[in-house]
């Protein structure tokens, strides 16, 4: 057996640190002209004191956060722009570090078998529930089944239905059993959020929200937001600082930055990238570019719908983005044009692939010629929110200078989740994708546009299934060996550009000056822990 994680600290309390340094590439002299105030990692917050200042933390006050849509019990088992509470009421197994290590969260150490079949889980014997049942192994085991549930929709589906078997050992240390070795089981532990068994129907539709996390489901308003209180027994010690939070929908771009000036929110994720050169002079409110990648802005291509089944006009498609223009007129310069879905912290990232496709519309005009089109009419769909209503404004401003015309379908965000997850999108799409900041796997057996099994786009192919396949299950090859699949991975889906990317991205937070010790996991889950307001 292997100890992953020997000796561990009783509490995930220790230090983890913390970087400072601006997105290199890209768009990183726009950030200098923005005056971007930090750049750091989704966990780069101590668990201790928070980092930012010399001041001890101070209690109470209830934190105001601005979103730009409400949440979607239906979807509370899927990764979506709606996920920011997840940590809020719950708890996960483990937690990523920059270097994608895990560190305990609920579970506090874990012994790999030698042969990757078998993992063993010991869990802390401190925490309850919000209604003040014990969390034991049981949790973790309905966890796992309730991920393994398709009606979930969960991007992980696959790793969690790898889990075969369960052995208890006591109530507080669990053995899973795998079907076959994975390399991405730390990926599904900082993903699954440990719920509640008795109460989970009635969360999957907001009623109750039972978790082992900082804050408690006070009220639900939909429409409105939810109204969390502090939690009173939580299990880590004098924490959270914050006596509640409340998640205020404001979708309207002049009335979140309006809400922040004014010091009614002191926190978002939703100001539009436009936006952020409002903020940036007020010395009040700060800008922090998570530089996780755990997003990326793309175009999703029906493959299905000619002439889009033909890869020559997809790649033409591919070649007639102007990245760097929508980066820094669209996107406020915070993210890094890439037309492949990877961050530069992957293991999968290259600079070749990032920028294998350019702006070249003479040669996405030819490419279209030599497929028999000059002009195309398609559909786009879209979220109808300011900052994604900008993005596909830009998309299509690019496709009509190679004859491609499209008629914008903006939709609400809960439609355009369930179609991707459906398969019901039109020709064309754009929205943002995550699951590329962590195992590079993890992208293309779970994330809905990239699935080789049974993707947005309807793309099958017996090639990208089996590379896939190979690098998900062989958690043992070397460096070399998963770089090369890695690569091969990429070269498909940058020669099929059925996906087709052109930012990665982290989450953009605007906060008040005297808001401090926020921080995010890899799923963009938001963490409070230690926040507090001066």
């Amino acid at each position: 057996m292997t100890e992953l994680y020997p000796s561990p600290s009783p509490s995930p309390s220790s230090g983890l640190s913390r970087r400072s340094t601006l997105l290199a590439g890209g768009g990183s002299a726009l950030l200098l002209g923005l005056g971007l105030t930090g750049c750091r990692s989704a966990v780069s917050e101590s668990a201790s004191a928070p980092q930012e200042t010399g001041a001890a933390p101070k209690r109470g006050g209830i934190l105001n956060l601005a979103i730009n849509a409400d949440f979607t019990p239906a979807l509370l088992f899927a990764q979506s722009g709606q996920s920011l509470q997840q940590r809020l009421i719950y708890n996960t197994l483990t937690r990523y570090d920059d270097s994608l290590t895990p560190k305990p969260e609920l579970a506090t150490s874990w012994t790999y078998a030698k042969d990757g079949r078998s993992i063993t889980l010991k869990l802390r014997d401190d925490v309850t529930f919000h209604d003040g049942r014990p969390f034991t192994a049981d949790d973790v085991i309905f966890a796992v089944k309730n991920l393994q549930n398709p009606v979930r929709a969960a991007q992980l589906r696959s790793t969690a239905a790898t889990i075969n078997g369960f052995e208890k050992r006591g109530d507080h240390e669990l053995v899973l059993k795998l079907a076959h070795p994975v390399n991405n089981l730390f990926d599904l532990f900082e993903f699954m959020i440990i719920t509640d068994e008795k109460t989970v129907e009635d969360a999957v539709t907001g009623k109750k929200l039972i978790g082992t996390g900082p804050f408690r489901l006070k009220k639900w308003s939909p429409g409105s937001g939810l109204s969390l209180t502090r939690n009173d027994s939580y299990w880590l010690p004098d924490r959270p600082y914050l006596d509640g939070v409340e998640l205020r929908v404001i979708p309207q771009a002049d009335a979140l930055i309006s809400s922040l000036r004014s010091g009614q929110s002191q926190l978002s994720f939703g100001v539009p990238g436009k936006s952020l050169s409002v903020i940036k002079s007020d010395p009040k409110l700060k800008i922090t570019n998570y530089d996780t990648g755990a997003g990326a802005i793309y175009l999703g291509v029906n493959t299905t719908v000619a002439p889009l089944n033909d890869k020559t006009v997809r790649q033409a498609l591919a070649w007639a983005i102007d990245r760097d223009r929508l980066l820094a007129q669209t996107l406020g310069g915070y993210g890094l044009a890439s037309a492949a879905p990877w961050p530069k912290s992957s293991p999968a990232f290259s600079e070749a692939h990032r920028t294998h496709y350019t702006h070249n519309p003479g040669k996405a005009r030819e490419l279209l010629r030599s497929a028999g089109h000059s002009k195309l009419e398609l559909p786009l769909l879209h979220i109808a929110l300011p900052g994604d209503t900008a993005i596909a404004e830009s998309i299509q401003y690019d496709l009509k200078q190679i004859g491609v015309h499209v008629t914008l379908e903006p939709t609400d965000g809960a439609t355009a989740q369930k179609k991707l997850i459906s398969q019901e999108m039109p020709a064309l799409w754009t929205m943002g994708h995550g699951f590329a900041q962590v195992q590079p796997s993890t992208l293309a057996v779970s994330a809905y546009p990239f699935n080789e099994a049974k993707n947005t786009s309807k793309y099958r192919s017996a090639a990208y299934t089996k590379v896939v396949q190979e690098a998900w299950t062989k958690p043992g090859t070397s460096a070399a060996g998963a770089n090369a699949l890695h690569e091969k991975i990429s070269g498909i889906l940058l020669d099929e550009a059925f996906i087709i990317d052109l930012v990665v991205r982290g989450q953009v937070q605007v906060n008040a000056d005297r808001l401090h010790g926020v921080a995010l996991n890899k799923f963009s889950y938001l963490n409070l822990d230690n926040a507090y307001l001066a």
